[in-house]
Protein backbone atom coordinates (compact mmCIF):
# COMPACT_ATOMS: atom_id res chain seq x y z
CA UNK A 1 0.00 0.00 0.00
CA UNK A 2 3.03 2.43 -0.45
CA UNK A 3 1.83 4.35 -3.15
CA UNK A 4 -2.47 5.01 -1.32
CA UNK A 5 -2.44 8.52 -1.50
CA UNK A 6 -4.14 8.80 1.72
CA UNK A 7 -3.02 7.48 5.24
CA UNK A 8 -4.80 4.34 5.69
CA UNK A 9 -6.17 3.38 9.37
CA UNK A 10 -3.95 1.64 11.78
CA UNK A 11 -4.12 -0.85 14.16
CA UNK A 12 -4.07 1.31 17.27
CA UNK A 13 -5.93 4.44 15.91
CA UNK A 14 -9.72 4.84 17.15
CA UNK A 15 -12.07 2.99 15.53
CA UNK A 16 -16.32 1.99 16.79
CA UNK A 17 -15.96 -1.75 17.78
CA UNK A 18 -19.08 -2.73 16.22
CA UNK A 19 -17.75 -1.34 12.73
CA UNK A 20 -14.56 -3.52 13.00
CA UNK A 21 -16.16 -6.30 14.29
CA UNK A 22 -18.63 -6.10 11.13
CA UNK A 23 -15.65 -5.42 8.85
CA UNK A 24 -13.56 -8.41 9.63
CA UNK A 25 -16.74 -10.99 9.79
CA UNK A 26 -16.58 -10.44 6.02
CA UNK A 27 -13.18 -11.61 5.23
CA UNK A 28 -11.08 -14.15 5.48
CA UNK A 29 -9.65 -14.64 8.75
CA UNK A 30 -10.79 -11.38 9.93
CA UNK A 31 -7.82 -9.58 8.52
CA UNK A 32 -8.52 -6.45 7.00
CA UNK A 33 -7.51 -5.61 3.42
CA UNK A 34 -6.31 -2.52 2.47
CA UNK A 35 -9.19 -1.11 0.81
CA UNK A 36 -10.97 -1.54 4.66
CA UNK A 37 -8.11 0.72 5.92
CA UNK A 38 -8.90 3.36 3.82
CA UNK A 39 -12.51 2.87 4.03
CA UNK A 40 -11.83 3.14 8.00
CA UNK A 41 -10.76 6.56 7.61
CA UNK A 42 -14.30 7.51 7.49
CA UNK A 43 -16.89 5.24 9.53
CA UNK A 44 -20.17 6.49 7.85
CA UNK A 45 -18.51 5.69 4.54
CA UNK A 46 -17.13 2.30 6.06
CA UNK A 47 -20.03 1.26 7.61
CA UNK A 48 -22.96 1.79 4.80
CA UNK A 49 -19.69 0.19 1.77
CA UNK A 50 -19.48 -2.54 4.44
CA UNK A 51 -23.36 -3.34 4.37
CA UNK A 52 -23.81 -2.59 0.36
CA UNK A 53 -20.95 -4.62 -0.74
CA UNK A 54 -21.26 -7.51 1.95
CA UNK A 55 -25.43 -7.94 0.50
CA UNK A 56 -24.15 -7.55 -2.82
CA UNK A 57 -21.28 -10.38 -2.11
CA UNK A 58 -23.26 -12.66 0.06
CA UNK A 59 -27.41 -12.09 -0.08
CA UNK A 60 -27.54 -11.30 -4.13
CA UNK A 61 -29.89 -14.52 -5.73
CA UNK A 62 -27.38 -14.19 -8.78
CA UNK A 63 -25.06 -17.38 -8.95
CA UNK A 64 -21.52 -16.22 -7.45
CA UNK A 65 -19.49 -17.66 -10.58
CA UNK A 66 -21.48 -14.80 -12.56
CA UNK A 67 -21.26 -12.09 -9.78
CA UNK A 68 -17.24 -12.86 -9.73
CA UNK A 69 -17.20 -12.50 -13.81
CA UNK A 70 -18.46 -9.33 -13.54
CA UNK A 71 -16.22 -7.52 -10.89
CA UNK A 72 -13.29 -9.17 -13.18
CA UNK A 73 -14.75 -7.11 -16.44
CA UNK A 74 -15.56 -4.19 -13.99
CA UNK A 75 -11.65 -4.12 -13.08
CA UNK A 76 -10.30 -5.16 -15.85
CA UNK A 77 -12.29 -1.92 -17.88
CA UNK A 78 -11.15 0.63 -14.82
CA UNK A 79 -8.09 -0.93 -14.79
CA UNK A 80 -8.47 -1.40 -11.03
CA UNK A 81 -5.96 -4.48 -10.46
CA UNK A 82 -6.28 -4.31 -7.19
CA UNK A 83 -9.97 -5.66 -7.56
CA UNK A 84 -9.26 -7.93 -10.29
CA UNK A 85 -6.46 -9.41 -7.37
CA UNK A 86 -8.96 -10.03 -4.62
CA UNK A 87 -11.59 -11.55 -7.06
CA UNK A 88 -9.88 -13.21 -9.60
CA UNK A 89 -8.75 -16.41 -6.94
CA UNK A 90 -13.02 -16.55 -6.11
CA UNK A 91 -13.59 -16.12 -9.50
CA UNK A 92 -11.91 -19.37 -9.75
CA UNK A 93 -12.89 -21.21 -6.77
CA UNK A 94 -16.73 -20.46 -8.25
CA UNK A 95 -15.72 -22.57 -10.95
CA UNK A 96 -14.60 -19.62 -13.68
CA UNK A 97 -11.70 -21.17 -15.09
CA UNK A 98 -7.98 -19.40 -16.27
CA UNK A 99 -8.96 -19.15 -19.73
CA UNK A 100 -12.24 -17.30 -19.67
CA UNK A 101 -10.36 -14.71 -16.81
CA UNK A 102 -7.91 -14.72 -19.43
CA UNK A 103 -9.89 -13.97 -22.11
CA UNK A 104 -11.86 -11.04 -19.77
CA UNK A 105 -8.43 -9.09 -19.99
CA UNK A 106 -9.09 -8.27 -23.85
CA UNK A 107 -10.77 -5.33 -25.14
CA UNK A 108 -12.89 -7.59 -26.67
CA UNK A 109 -12.96 -11.11 -25.34
CA UNK A 110 -14.00 -14.21 -27.47
CA UNK A 111 -17.16 -14.38 -27.90
CA UNK A 112 -16.81 -18.51 -28.22
CA UNK A 113 -15.41 -18.55 -24.79
CA UNK A 114 -18.26 -17.56 -23.00
CA UNK A 115 -22.08 -18.95 -23.24
CA UNK A 116 -25.31 -17.36 -23.42
CA UNK A 117 -25.69 -16.37 -19.90
CA UNK A 118 -21.81 -14.85 -19.89
CA UNK A 119 -21.66 -12.93 -22.76
CA UNK A 120 -25.03 -11.20 -21.78
CA UNK A 121 -23.75 -10.55 -18.36
CA UNK A 122 -20.42 -8.94 -20.16
CA UNK A 123 -22.17 -7.37 -22.53
CA UNK A 124 -24.25 -5.58 -19.78
CA UNK A 125 -21.03 -5.06 -18.02
CA UNK A 126 -19.08 -3.52 -20.69
CA UNK A 127 -22.08 -1.22 -21.52
CA UNK A 128 -22.64 0.02 -18.43
CA UNK A 129 -18.95 0.37 -17.40
CA UNK A 130 -18.28 2.22 -20.61
CA UNK A 131 -21.26 4.38 -21.47
CA UNK A 132 -23.21 4.59 -19.15
CA UNK A 133 -26.77 3.72 -20.89
CA UNK A 134 -27.65 -0.37 -21.92
CA UNK A 135 -29.48 -0.97 -24.46
CA UNK A 136 -33.00 -2.23 -24.28
CA UNK A 137 -32.17 -5.69 -26.12
CA UNK A 138 -29.48 -6.92 -23.40
CA UNK A 139 -32.13 -6.23 -20.59
CA UNK A 140 -34.26 -8.20 -22.20
CA UNK A 141 -31.67 -11.08 -22.58
CA UNK A 142 -30.99 -10.94 -19.29
CA UNK A 143 -34.62 -11.00 -18.22
CA UNK A 144 -34.89 -14.23 -20.44
CA UNK A 145 -31.70 -16.10 -19.02
CA UNK A 146 -32.45 -15.00 -15.48
CA UNK A 147 -35.55 -13.45 -14.86
CA UNK A 148 -36.08 -9.98 -13.30
CA UNK A 149 -34.58 -10.22 -9.73
CA UNK A 150 -31.20 -11.37 -11.00
CA UNK A 151 -31.51 -9.11 -13.57
CA UNK A 152 -31.52 -6.49 -11.26
CA UNK A 153 -28.93 -7.79 -9.30
CA UNK A 154 -26.99 -7.69 -12.28
CA UNK A 155 -27.14 -4.26 -12.61
CA UNK A 156 -26.95 -3.39 -9.48
CA UNK A 157 -23.63 -5.57 -9.46
CA UNK A 158 -21.85 -3.50 -11.99
CA UNK A 159 -22.99 -0.43 -10.71
CA UNK A 160 -21.51 -1.70 -7.13
CA UNK A 161 -18.20 -2.78 -8.31
CA UNK A 162 -17.94 0.44 -10.93
CA UNK A 163 -18.37 2.46 -7.24
CA UNK A 164 -15.49 0.33 -5.53
CA UNK A 165 -13.10 0.16 -8.76
CA UNK A 166 -13.26 4.01 -9.24
CA UNK A 167 -12.85 4.09 -5.33
CA UNK A 168 -9.46 1.93 -5.59
CA UNK A 169 -8.41 3.78 -8.67
CA UNK A 170 -8.50 7.78 -7.65
CA UNK A 171 -6.39 6.61 -4.14
CA UNK A 172 -4.46 4.19 -5.65
CA UNK A 173 -4.94 1.51 -3.32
Amino acid sequence: MSNVRVTPWQDNDPVPADLLAAMQARRPGGELIDIDRVLLKSFPLATGWNALLGRVRADFSLELLYLELIMLRVAVLNRAEFEWGVHYPVYLKAGGSEEKAQALKQTEPERGLFDEREWMLISLTDQSTKNVNVDAEVIASLKILFGETKTVEAVATVAAYNMVSRFLVALDI
